[in-house]
């Protein structure tokens, strides 16, 4: 907002009258939209043998079956953000609740490669309408004082989400003796790693429904006593009428409906700053290969000499390490800030990588034609690995998340979030669907190398482009 000075009480925010609990509590309702993103990006990585045996794909056909999820994300992300500006933020995670559901049951029920992807990329575009909608959510809600260690469980409930797909298939798999051995009622256990996600979906459903619509949403839409009957019962009645007439302030500048056009300086005829920053951390957040060990975290693994049991298990080690790095980030975010946490990481996956592409570069070939590195190589790649896994859910696996849910001035919050969102899936899409290539083409070790590079750009775009948004109330962003 520009100009505008705000009322104390809604700076700050009267504690005595917060209902901070239930602010907690519909929070982390929202946040089982994350939960179910980690879920449905990791269950992929213990389903490839499956899909090779049961589709009878190659390498291209399944490198397409894996990435086929993230051509929904980015269409889910655009059209949710816009579409969360006329039907409101807890409608679209309805929708993306119900879509969980029907992908799960269609991704273990399909009989052929083009039944599998569709199911996919309808699973997709719940994602990516999770991923902008449930931190955006978070933020319209919360107090400035404490919204980013909210925004951030969104982190921790996608690393959650990504462990309990890890650590379900490894089991589904050890007790099937294998992804592509027949389990429960001559099902392979690969189809049942996709239909245990029926579960969280259903509860992600049932709780939607008990949870307030965004007030920030209800008075863009000029529901102004509907606004102030959430703000009343999340804040208390003297800090809602506060917040609402900031909240109208900062809209008031532009009276006409949240729209895409809105993006763009008019005075300059080019896109706002503030718009490329944020798809900047989008683009970034994925170059930096992090959905390469999410999604092939067990096929590398394989590729270096473990088995297809200890690959899979590593994959549990490296998502209880990432919950932890999430747990750290809530401690530190709203008292050291955005920016410092974003450059830590990049320093710190910069390091990690290049550790990780030396340990893969020194990869020779066995007598089966599998790459093997030797024991101090393989400890090496395995600690660096998971350093860089801890280093990105400390920094830009969380904080990106929270930044682009906060940054945005509420007039066009859901519009630089539906490019923002379309951004960060598009190059999710690029890195998944390369790998294979990348893999065959130049090897771990040249790969790695790609994705350390992008690591140190990313140090200097934090430097330099990224500005903190700790404590700042939502109607004091400017763009």
């Amino acid at each position: 907002m520009h100009g505008t000075t705000l009322a104390p009480a809604a700076m700050a925010g009267d504690r005595s009258t917060e209902n901070t609990r239930f602010i907690v509590l519909i929070s982390c309702v929202a946040t089982i939209g994350g939960f179910l993103f980690g879920f449905d990006s990791g269950v992929i990585n213990g389903t490839v043998d499956g899909l090779k045996q049961t589709f009878q794909s190659g390498s291209v056909g399944v490198g397409f079956e894996v990435a086929s999820m993230l051509l929904g994300c980015a269409f889910g992300a655009f059209f949710a953000g816009r579409l969360a500006d006329h039907w409101g933020r807890r409608t679209l995670l309805i929708v993306a609740a119900l879509l969980f559901l029907l992908s799960a049951t269609g991704a273990g029920a399909a009989t052929g490669s083009a039944f599998f992807v569709t199911a996919r990329v309808i699973g997709g575009i719940a994602v990516g309408a999770a991923s902008v909608m449930s931190p955006a959510y978070i933020a319209e809600v919360a107090s400035a004082r404490y919204r980013g260690r909210l925004a951030s469980m969104q982190q921790i409930a996608i690393i959650s989400g990504l462990f309990c797909a890890f650590l379900s298939n490894y089991l589904l798999a050890r007790a099937a003796g294998g992804s592509t051995a027949s389990l429960w009622f001559g099902q392979m256990a690969w189809r049942w790693m996709f239909w245990v996600q029926t579960i969280p979906s259903i509860l992600f459903l049932l709780l939607l429904l008990t949870i307030p619509e965004s007030p920030r949403f209800l008075v863009a839409r000029r529901r102004t006593q509907d606004a102030l009957a959430v703000l009343t019962r999340l804040y208390g009645e003297e800090t809602a009428q506060a917040t609402l007439v900031d909240i109208d302030v900062s809209l008031s500048a532009d009276h006409h409906r949240p729209r895409l056009s809105d993006l763009i300086d008019k005075a300059r005829g080019k896109l706002r700053p503030i718009v490329w920053v944020g798809v900047g951390l989008a683009t970034f957040q994925q170059l930096v290969g992090i959905n390469v060990v999410f999604y092939y975290g067990a096929v590398l693994w394989q590729a270096v000499g473990f088995s297809e049991n200890d690959a899979l298990l590593i994959n549990v080690i490296s998502g209880a390490l990432s919950i932890g790095a999430c747990i750290v980030t809530i401690f530190l975010i709203d008292r050291i800030g955005r920016k410092p946490l974003l450059w830590i990481g990049s320093l710190g996956m910069a390091v990690a990588l290049a550790l990780v592409t030396l340990a893969f570069a020194s990869a020779s070939l066995d007598a089966a034609g599998k790459l093997a590195l030797s024991p101090a190589m393989g400890k090496l790649a395995l600690v660096a690995a998971n350093a860089y896994v801890c280093f990105f859910n400390l920094s830009w696996g969380p904080v990106m998340w929270v930044m682009l849910g906060e940054m945005f001035p509420n007039q066009i919050r859901g519009s630089g979030l539906a490019v923002a969102g379309a951004a960060q899936w598009s190059s999710n899409f690029l890195i998944t669907v390369t790998f294979p290539a990348l893999l065959v083409g130049i090897g771990l070790a040249g790969a790695y190398g790609i994705y350390t590079v992008a690591a140190i750009l990313s140090l200097f775009f934090v430097l330099r482009w990224v500005r903190e948004t700790r404590g700042k109330p939502l109607e004091q962003m400017e763009g």
